[in-house]
C-alpha cells in the first residue's frame, strides 16, 4: 500500500458510558454487554468482565436469563395455583434486559402498558358480546372476533401513546385477551401481578450490573 493511501477506517470502539463506568452498547447493540460487564465487576469474575461483549457470552446469557424468568412464573403457578406464564410476557423479559435503559422498558411503561392492554381487550370483548365465548383458537374466526382483535389493539396503541407510556409487548397482551384467551377478570389480575414480578426481576438484576434502570418512570434527559 502506498504511503499517501489512507487506510481504511476502523469501527471505533464503545466508549464508556459518563458515570456508569461500563460500556454500551456491545456489538449487537442494547446494553447486554453492559449488564455481563456490571455483573461480572459485582461479583469479581475476570472473565466475564473481560468477555462481557463476545456474542457467545451474551447469547448465553440470554438464554440463563430466559430460563430464569419462566422459572420464576412457574414456581408462581405452581404455588398459587394460577397460570402466571403468558405468551406477551417473552418480549417483555427480553426487553427489560435488552435494552433496560430504554423509555420502553421501565417500570412504568412496562405495567402501564399491559394494563392498557389488558383493559382495552376486555372492553372490546364487551363492546362485541364475547366476554363469554370460547376462544378464537378453539372455534372459528367470526367477524365478531376480527372486530374486537382490531379494536383492542388500536385502543392499546392509541391509549399507550396518549398517556406516554409505550411497551410494544403490550400490543399482544390485548390480542391475548381479545382473542378470547384470557378472558375472565381474575385472570386479568394475575397477568397484571405477573408481569411486576417480571419487573422486579429486571429491577434486580439490572441493578446488581450496576445499570441505571429507574425505580419507576425513565430519567428525563439533562439539559445543557
Amino acid at each position: 500500500m502506498a504511503d499517501d493511501e489512507e487506510a481504511p477506517e476502523r469501527p471505533r470502539a464503545a466508549q464508556p458510558t459518563p458515570g456508569s463506568g461500563v460500556l454500551r452498547p456491545g456489538p449487537i447493540g442494547g446494553d447486554i454487554a453492559s449488564v455481563l460487564r456490571g455483573l461480572g465487576e459485582r461479583f469479581r469474575v475476570p472473565g466475564l468482565t473481560t468477555r462481557h461483549s463476545n456474542t457467545v457470552v451474551m447469547g448465553a446469557f440470554a438464554f440463563v436469563n430466559g430460563i430464569i424468568s419462566i422459572a420464576i412464573m412457574a414456581a408462581a403457578a405452581l404455588v398459587t395455583g394460577e397460570p402466571f406464564i403468558f405468551p406477551s410476557l417473552g418480549p417483555t423479559a427480553f426487553l427489560l434486559f435488552y435494552t433496560p435503559t430504554l423509555p420502553a422498558a421501565c417500570p412504568r411503561n412496562t405495567i402501564c402498558g399491559h394494563a392498557i392492554g389488558a383493559a382495552a381487550g376486555y372492553l372490546s370483548l364487551v363492546v362485541f358480546g364475547l366476554t363469554d365465548a370460547a376462544p378464537a383458537l378453539a372455534t372459528s374466526v367470526t367477524w365478531g372476533r376480527v372486530g374486537a382483535a382490531a379494536l383492542s389493539l388500536g385502543l392499546t396503541s392509541g391509549a399507550m401513546v396518549w398517556a406516554r407510556v409505550p411497551h410494544p409487548p403490550a400490543g399482544a397482551t390485548t390480542l391475548i385477551v381479545s382473542l378470547g384467551i384470557l378472558r375472565e377478570p381474575e385472570q386479568l389480575g394475575v397477568l397484571m401481578l405477573a408481569v411486576a414480578l417480571l419487573v422486579l426481576q429486571g429491577a434486580v438484576i439490572n441493578r446488581l450490573a450496576g445499570i441505571p434502570y429507574p425505580a419507576w418512570a425513565p430519567a428525563r434527559p439533562s439539559r445543557t
